[in-house]
Order: C-alpha cells, then structure tokens, then sequence
C-alpha cells in the first residue's frame, strides 16, 4: 500500500487530497493544528492516521517524526499556507503579519522537509509544496500582495535547493500550483473547485520523475515561469 504524509487536511485543498487519496487505496497520514474538525473526522478508517502537527512550532515537527519513525512515505504534500491580510497593499503592510506569512508558507516547509526526508529515501518518493502562481516573479502583472507573493517566491527557492540536495537520495522536489480554488483562501470566485484542482495534482505527481524535479508545476501539468 502506498502512504503518503498531507499537512493541513483538515479542509480545503488538503482535506480533498485526502479523500481522494483514500479512494484510491492509499494509506494517508492526515494532520491538523487543532481539531481534525468533523470533515476530516468523518473519513475516519483503517487507511487514515490523524496525527496533530502545527507547522510553525518546532517540537510539534520533532514530535511528527517520532510519530512516523520507521515510517516509509511515497509522497509528502506540503499543503498547509497562510494568505494572511485580505489587503496587502503598499501601505497598509505589518512587519509582524509579514513574518507569520512567512513563517508558515516558506520557512515550515523547509522544517518539515529537513525533519522527513528520510521517510522518502527508501521509496525514493517526492516532497511536493503547494504554492502558488503569485509566487511567479515573471508572472507578477498586479503588484500589491506583498506577504502573500514573497513568501510564495521563497518557497519556491526552497523548493529548488532542496531538490538539488536530495538529488543523490532520490527524491524529487516539486511546487505546485492548485489553481485558483474556491477556498476559505481563493475566495468564492475562484475558477475551479477542490476537486478539480486535487484530481489535476494527484496526475501531476503520478508521472513525477527525476527530470521533473525542481520544477514550478500547473495543477494542469504545464510549467510556470519562476
């Protein structure tokens, strides 16, 4: 059976990748920062660990690793993210607000990855980080968003190195962008549902491969410029 590992799947994005990922056999270890919530509680069985993991706290990520000791994971998907402010226009921005939007979409996965990658050695399997096409310096049109677009940008950074450093290991490193959801995040005029977006990345991560590791990836399958 394959397993993989999916940070904030207590709803949105995440909460869909785990009920897809159930429905196609696989074993999914499912966190939370709180409460699973009654969503993720409901999906309860054999195949589904709920396991309590608050990305910006240190000991709650040294405390995930010895809960997955022994553990050999497929697949980590990276998904939990902060937007932060609704406004984030030049003017209105906090340096505080900044570094929680950090800390969460750029820093934590970085954590998390440093904390896990062994799970992924023996299967040679991929750590995947959902970011965003705000994040797309050469596809910034709008300006504002500054906590938001920054810290997108990082991750992706991240997400490079990192798969320069696993390389020897074999396991790719890939970001990922969901689309414009309809989420508690993307807002009620997102172009696409969860499980649209979920269905597309779960295609793109069927068919990853060392030439695809350290890409910008489109939930469709095409690239984006960084």
């Amino acid at each position: 059976m394959k397993q993989l590992l999916i940070t904030g799947a207590n709803r949105g994005i995440g909460l869909e990748f785990t009920q897809q990922y159930l429905a196609n056999g696989w074993h999914v270890y499912a966190t939370y920062r709180q409460q699973p919530g009654t969503a993720l509680a409901a999906l309860a069985c054999d195949q589904l660990t709920m396991l309590s993991l608050d990305v910006t706290e240190d000991a709650s990520i040294l405390a995930l690793r010895e809960q997955l000791s022994g553990i050999d994971l497929d697949l980590i998907i990276n998904n939990a993210g902060l937007f932060g402010p609704r406004d984030q226009t030049l003017g209105t921005v906090s340096r505080q607000q900044w570094l929680d939007v950090l800390n969460v979409n750029s820093v934590a996965p970085l954590m998390l990855a440093q904390a896990l990658y062994n799970n992924l050695a023996t299967k040679q399997g991929t750590f995947a980080v959902i970011s965003s096409r705000m994040g797309s310096i050469d596809d910034n049109d709008g300006g504002s968003l500054y906590l938001y677009r920054s810290s997108k940008t990082a991750v992706n950074q991240v997400v490079k190195s990192l798969s320069i450093d696993l390389k020897d290991r074999g396991i790719n490193v890939i970001a990922l962008h969901p689309g414009w959801v309809r989420t508690d995040m993307g807002g009620p005029n997102g172009l696409i549902d969860t499980q649209t977006s979920a269905h597309g990345m779960r295609q793109v991560l069927e068919h990853i491969g060392p030439a695809d590791s350290g890409r910008f990836i489109n939930y469709d399958g095409t690239s984006i410029a960084w």
